[in-house]
């Protein structure tokens, strides 16, 4: 059994300074939350992806800060152990430092989460600051950042040109300066995330990053197989369950239908 002691932020900076990898994975549930807190995970995290892989969007942008606020909460009731963290959705930061602080302080004192991440590099910095200064941990997010997904044109690999590679480093160093305290780092070169790494005295979180980051992070969804057709290049399943859970359903459509259930023996008085 992992051990019962809670995470906090000195905990995973103790964990990059020992070299100890940190394990990240978006929940968006109540038992999810017990089941993947019994797992020993370091950070639990009720990411804007629940856009995609909970209420059924093309993208992360249609995801409000209610929606946020309403997982987050069902998260924290099954939380004993990780870090809880949450997304702020697409314009509930970007507008001001002030309206992000507003946001942020919703997630904290409604939902109890423990930190929040914000998208982007530079122009975010005054965001961080105003955060940080007022008690609100941040983890930010640099690479490919969902909410800038028309800006991408998809999703594609970023930092390989010299360019960007260059805005990545500065961007980087510039949120640690602002007060973040860990940084996703998504869909990068693996030189190049490894590189950033090991500049940085703040941990990094890497997906589709390469085994160079100080942790890694994963979507639930893609993690346990809960979309069959799908498969990701920077995604690795654990286990098959959205076969399963259609194969069982299916034979409890075929029992009902057949009248196999319930049979006779289960009957009710």
């Amino acid at each position: 059994m992992p051990g019962r002691d809670r995470i906090t932020l000195p905990v995973l900076q103790a964990k990059k300074e020992r070299g100890e990898k940190i394990v990240m994975i978006t929940c968006y549930d109540y038992p999810s939350a017990r089941l993947l807190d019994d797992s020993g995970a370091d950070i639990l995290f009720v990411g804007d992806s629940l856009g995609n892989t909970v209420l059924g969007y093309e993208n992360t942008l249609a995801v409000t800060l209610e929606d946020i606020l309403h997982h987050a909460k069902a998260v924290r009731r099954g939380t004993r152990r990780a870090l809880l963290m949450a997304d702020m959705p697409f314009l509930t930061f970007q507008v001001s430092p002030e309206e992000a602080l507003a946001n942020a302080g919703r997630l904290l004192k409604e939902a109890g989460v423990q930190a929040v991440k914000i998208e982007g590099g530079a122009p975010m910095v005054p965001v961080v600051r105003k955060l940080v200064q007022a008690g609100v941990p941040v983890m930010g997010h640099l690479g490919l950042t969902p909410q800038a997904i028309h800006l991408f044109g998809g999703h594609r690999m970023q930092g390989r040109e010299p360019e960007q590679a260059d805005r990545l480093r500065r961007d980087a160093r510039a949120l640690e300066e602002a007060g973040a305290f860990a940084l996703v780092l998504e869909l990068i070169p693996w030189p190049l995330a490894a590189e950033i790494t090991s500049s940085l005295g703040i941990p990094t979180i890497g997906i589709g990053a390469g085994a160079g980051c100080d942790g890694q992070v994963q979507v639930f969804h893609d993690l346990f197989g809960l979309f069959p057709e799908l498969h990701l290049r920077h995604a690795r399943r654990y286990a098959e369950a959205g076969t399963l859970i259609r194969d069982a359903a299916r034979r409890f459509v075929q029992d009902v239908r057949s009248g196999a259930f319930p049979g006779l023996g289960e009957q009710g008085d």
